[in-house]
C-alpha cells in the first residue's frame, strides 16, 4: 500500500521514525512529506534510511509533474503524526500554504491524524472546534494520550505510541478497501468505516471508580479507560448512538459522545440502571472498586490522631455486572469485562467461565492483567466469552484494533447473525 506519513513541527517528531518503520516492515511503501520545522526535531537522513524513499519538503519541487498535486492522488492512506495544534487548525480551514497541505487536499484517501500539543493547546476552544470539523469530514483521530508532555507538563496531549498508530491506521485503511471496490476511488469521508451499529444506542461504562476514605484520600484502582473510551469510540465510528459512563480516566473523553461522569461505585450503579434500558448494547468496562470504607471521615484523617497503624472496615459494594444482567433486557446485549491476574492461559479461561456464570450477561471480555499488563498500557490481549462460556474470538493489539474486534461480535449478535 502506498502511504504518506506527513510531519510536522512538534517535539513528538522523534516518534514519528517508530510510525514510519512500523508501516516499512509491514511491508508498505512509504513516502514522508515534512514540513520545513519538522525537519527541525528530527533529520531527513533518517526519515530517508528509515522510509527507504525520498523525504518530500517542498511545495516547489517537482512543478513540472505537478508533484504537489501527485503525492495525495497516489496515496491510498496519509497519517499525519505529530499533528500539532497548527496543523490541525490549517487542516479544519483547508490551507495549503506548504506541501503536506496541498498533498491532503489532492488526495481521497483516509487522513488518520495523531494529535501532539500541551493540555491547555489541546483544550482551548479553537482546537476542540477545529477537531468536531474534521471528524465530521470523516478524519480520524488517534489519541492524543494522557501522559508526560515537553519540560515538567503532565496531562491530556501525548501523542499516541506509534504501535498504537500503526494498527489503527492500517485497521481504517483495511476498512476502506473492503468498501470501496475495485474501480471506485475512496471518499476520504468516512463512509468506508463499517456501520453495523447504524441506528443503535450504545453504553460503555469506563475508567476506574474511587471510594472515598476522606476529603483528600480515596480506594481506587490502576484503570486508566483506556479501554472503554476506545470502544465507545470505535462504537460512534459505526454509527451508533453512543453515551460514555465515565468514572476516572486518565485519556481525553471522545467527541460526538453523551458523557456521564462519576466517582464511587454507587454512583456508576445509579448512572447504569437509569441508562442501560435505554441502549441496545450496554459494556460494562469500568474497573469497579470491590469494597468501600463503612465509614467516610469529614475531615482529613491526622496520622497524630490515629498513631502507627490505621485500621480500616471496608464492606462491598453492590455488583453492579450482575444487577445490571439480572434486569429486564427485551433483546438488549450486556456485556461484562473481567480483568483478572492468572500464570496460564488456562487459568484465565477457567476464571472468565466462571465469572460470567455468575454474573449472568451475554459476554465477557477477560484480560489478563499484571504489574506492567492490560492497564494504562496502549496495547491489550483479551478473550470474548459467550454465556455458555465459549470462545468466540481473541482479540490483541492496541486498545483500539481490540474495541474494534469485539464490537464485531456484539454487532452481529445484536443483527441475529452467527
Amino acid at each position: 500500500m502506498n502511504i504518506v506519513v506527513g510531519i510536522t513541527g512538534g517535539i513528538a517528531a522523534y516518534k514519528a521514525v517508530n510510525v514510519i518503520r512500523g508501516l516499512v516492515l509491514r511491508g508498505h511503501d512509504v513516502h514522508v512529506v515534512a514540513t520545513e520545522h519538522a525537519l527541525k526535531f528530527v533529520g531527513r537522513p533518517t526519515l530517508e534510511a528509515i522510509s527507504r524513499n525520498t523525504v518530500s519538503t517542498d511545495l516547489y519541487d517537482g512543478v513540472a509533474q505537478v508533484r504537489h498535486v501527485a503525492i495525495g492522488q497516489a496515496a491510498e492512506l496519509i497519517v499525519i503524526a505529530p499533528a500539532t495544534a497548527n496543523t490541525i487548525a490549517k487542516l479544519a480551514a483547508g490551507l495549503a500554504d506548504d506541501l503536506l497541505g496541498n498533498t491532503v487536499l489532492a488526495s481521497r484517501a483516509p487522513l488518520v491524524i495523531a494529535p501532539a500539543m500541551h493540555t491547555e493547546m489541546w483544550q482551548n476552544p479553537a482546537t476542540v472546534a477545529n477537531v468536531a470539523t474534521l471528524r465530521s469530514r470523516g478524519v480520524h483521530l488517534v489519541g492524543p494520550v494522557s501522559g508526560q508532555l515537553t519540560g515538567a507538563d503532565s496531562g491530556v496531549g501525548r501523542m499516541a505510541e506509534p504501535d498504537e498508530i500503526v494498527a489503527a491506521a492500517l485497521e481504517i485503511a483495511a476498512g476502506a478497501a473492503t468498501t470501496k471496490g475495485p474501480d471506485r476511488p475512496g471518499t476520504g469521508d468516512g463512509s468506508a468505516r463499517i456501520r453495523d451499529l447504524e441506528g443503535r444506542r450504545v453504553l460503555v461504562t469506563a475508567g476506574g471508580t474511587r471510594e472515598p476514605l476522606d476529603p483528600v484520600r480515596y480506594i481506587g484502582n490502576r484503570s486508566s479507560g483506556k479501554q472503554g473510551v476506545a470502544i465507545a469510540s470505535a462504537a460512534r465510528d459505526r454509527g451508533a448512538h453512543v453515551t460514555l459512563i465515565a468514572a476516572h480516566v486518565e485519556v481525553g473523553l471522545p467527541e460526538g459522545v453523551d458523557v456521564v461522569r462519576v466517582e464511587t461505585a454507587a454512583e456508576l450503579l445509579a448512572a447504569t440502571t437509569v441508562a442501560a434500558p435505554e441502549n441496545d448494547l450496554t459494556v460494562m468496562a469500568a474497573a469497579v472498586s470491590d469494597y468501600r470504607p463503612v465509614s467516610v471521615s469529614d475531615s482529613k484523617i491526622k496520622k497524630t490522631a490515629t498513631g502507627e497503624r490505621l485500621t480500616l472496615e471496608l464492606v462491598q459494594n453492590p455488583d453492579i455486572l450482575a444487577t445490571i444482567s439480572a434486569g429486564p433486557r427485551d433483546g438488549r446485549l450486556v456485556v461484562g469485562f473481567a480483568a483478572e491476574t492468572a500464570d496460564t492461559r488456562e487459568e484465565l479461561l477457567a476464571l472468565g467461565r466462571a465469572k460470567i456464570a455468575r454474573k449472568g450477561c451475554d459476554f465477557l471480555v477477560v484480560n489478563g492483567v499484571g504489574w506492567s499488563t492490560g492497564f494504562a498500557t496502549e496495547s491489550n490481549t483479551v478473550l470474548v466469552l459467550d454465556a455458555a462460556g465459549a470462545i468466540v474470538v481473541e482479540a490483541s493489539g492496541s486498545k483500539t484494533s481490540v474495541a474494534d474486534d469485539i464490537l464485531g461480535v456484539f454487532a452481529a449478535a445484536l443483527s441475529g447473525a452467527p
